[in-house]
């Protein structure tokens, strides 16, 4: 094979500018820039609103809710105190540290 590929090194070169990510993003879809629900409004979003950046309530979501309250934890498998197995092995190495 002679000679190199076209745009080498393209990928490696830092953005530098808020403006060069937002064209790269504006072509593909609308995902830029990334905004915390905490940061927005209570209307925009469940985590929103507030005198300060704070969930607020906890942010563990059954399984079974509708698609528009899926935010933060959907579906924790293990809260609270460790119970059995778990619980032993946490104690076993909390002794040893």
């Amino acid at each position: 094979m002679i000679g190199q590929v076209a745009g080498g090194g393209r990928t490696e070169k830092p953005m530098l500018k808020a403006g060069n990510a937002y064209h790269k993003y504006k072509v593909k879809r609308n995902c830029w820039p990334k905004v915390c629900g905490v940061a927005m409004n209570p209307a925009e979003h469940p985590h929103g609103g507030g005198n300060h950046q704070h969930i607020g309530h906890a942010s563990t979501v059954r399984r079974d809710a509708p698609l528009g309250q899926k935010v933060g934890l959907i579906v924790a498998r293990r809260t609270g105190r460790l119970h059995g197995q778990a619980a032993t092995a946490a104690a076993k190495t909390d002794k040893s540290a």
